[in-house]
């Protein structure tokens, strides 16, 4: 692969440029612009991290912690193009192909929970548990559905992704003005494609992350293999992806720990104690000397912000203390993610490469035992457990429905099948979607259509907000009467 066209700023549907024009705004910062100025964008406000939605201003959404991917990204970003400048990697590399590099991921990070349902990722196994037992069940025409599908069609929804979905989203549903979506270019959006594989290639490969989950629809294929085609990726992961999966790993990593503390989940004490623990098991099973030593080291940070924070008597010493603990940490693992993008820059550049960038660091164990405590102390919660059996009370009533009027809709038997509420949930669809559909449908066999409408149902839901979600499953119960959404 080379940078020329890993870095492709060409768009699926391409824009006539004016010779005239005085828009000195490179093609990716033009990216940037209609992402912050999308409404799907703006829903992330709205939709689910990991705790529940509640009145607290500090806990983070999806939208902020986006921002905040987007900003390591964006850093990773502009290090690594130093980097490969200065240690002469690619003598074709330039100053402007580093600030692209910095562009797309900032974009980049904007842009990779953008196809999440909501409800966190819980979400996701809802919308999965919910195909899996219901699909097989379900006829269309005498015959089950899950039999007239091809076999990629119904592991499309068997493994449904909000990663995958953010790509549907970015090219056909943000109806911006025609159905390629925001019309993104290339470079963007094979960067958003962590796992260049379809739902049938799908491998749990310990040693390969890059085919764990698919990356695309059946339904997306063309826009994939042109992405592909045009970034020179042909099959492979593009290396700026790496770099974006670490900048969302080191995200959400240190902010769970943070908000955990904050909702008063995690005690700083249980956090040392635990840290400790873990950093001494790691010994025994002989982990690297570097990666136990660095955890040891920040155990001490830790300990010195917290008595720093009790000897001048500040309000919240547990928390003044994480914070700055959180600082230092996402400051060690940026240097770890862009020095392990540089050792292995061979490797990334020709696709062989297939571990996450920050495994075998010196922050590694860190990261791994974050995680670890997060999710027992927050993800493990009470406010998560309860959040999780009302989403999947809330999927399950919404998909029923929705899938329901959708079998026969577009059908000579639309009229035989359908009943008032049918009538009355495809109405409740977005109109941009359904125009979606109605384009992508249009010469296609009834198989493909049938598809393509179960495809219309999870489009459906993942474009809620945890809040609409939440009123509209209790105004079609008759818990609410309020028309407000």
């Amino acid at each position: 692969m080379n940078w020329e066209s890993l870095l492709c700023s060409d768009r699926i549907r391409m824009v006539a440029k004016g010779a005239s024009s005085s828009d000195e705004r490179t093609e990716f910062e033009k990216d940037y612009q209609r992402i912050i100025s999308s409404a799907s964008f703006r829903r992330l406000q709205d939709k689910t991290q990991v705790f529940p939605l509640d009145k607290s201003d500090f806990i983070r959404t999806r939208l902020t912690h986006s921002l905040e991917v987007a900003n390591f990204a964006r850093s990773i970003g502009k290090m690594i193009g130093s980097r490969i400048i200065s240690e002469g990697k690619d003598p074709g590399f330039t100053d402007k192909m580093r600030e692209d590099v910095a562009s797309i991921l900032e974009c980049a990070g904007l842009l990779h929970d953008i196809g999440n349902p909501p409800f966190g990722h819980f979400g996701e196994d809802a919308i999965r548990d919910w195909f899996k037992n219901n699909l097989p069940l379900m006829e269309f025409r005498g015959r089950k559905i899950s039999e007239i599908l091809s076999d990629r069609q119904r592991e499309d929804f068997y493994n449904f992704e909000g990663n995958t979905q953010a790509l549907r989203v970015v090219t056909k549903l943000h109806f911006l003005v025609d159905e390629h979506g925001m019309n993104l270019t290339k470079a963007l959006l094979a960067t958003i494609m962590k796992y260049p594989v379809s739902s049938v290639q799908i491998k749990q490969d310990p040693h390969d992350i890059t085919c764990k989950k698919m990356g695309y629809f059946a339904a997306d294929t063309e826009v994939f293999e042109d992405v592909q085609k045009s970034c020179g990726t042909n099959g492979r992961r593009h290396p700026l992806a790496f770099a974006l999966e670490a900048a969302d790993d080191i995200a959400y990593r240190t902010a769970d720990i943070e908000d955990a503390v904050k909702k008063g989940l995690l005690d700083i004490h249980i956090l040392i104690r635990e840290m400790e623990k873990l950093s001494d098991e790691a010994v025994k099973n002989k982990v690297p000397r570097e990666q136990t030593e660095t955890c040891k080291k920040y155990i001490s940070k830790l300990e010195h912000y917290y008595e720093k924070a009790l000897d001048q008597g500040y309000e919240e010493p547990q928390l003044y203390a994480v914070q700055n603990l959180v600082v230092r940490i996402q400051g060690l693992l940026l240097a770890c993610a862009v020095d392990s993008f540089m050792s292995n820059y061979d490797a990334i550049m020709t696709g062989s490469y297939k571990k996450e960038l920050l495994a075998d660091t010196p922050g590694s164990l860190l990261l791994e035992i974050l995680g670890d405590v997060a999710l027992r102390y927050a993800f493990l919660s009470a406010p998560i457990l309860k959040l999780e059996v009302a989403a999947d009370a809330i999927f399950d009533f919404l998909l029923g429905h929705i899938v329901r009027a959708l079998v026969y809709y577009d059908t000579d038997e639309w009229k035989m099948h359908r009943c008032a509420v049918d009538t009355k949930m495809i109405g409740l669809i977005s109109p941009s979607f359904m125009q979606v559909y109605r384009i992508y449908s249009k010469d296609a066999s009834d198989e493909e259509k049938l598809y393509l409408r179960l495809l219309l149902s999870t489009d459906y839901v993942s474009g809620m907000t945890d809040g609409y979600a939440k009123r509209l499953y209790r105004e079609l119960l008759g818990m609410d009467t309020s028309l407000n959404v």
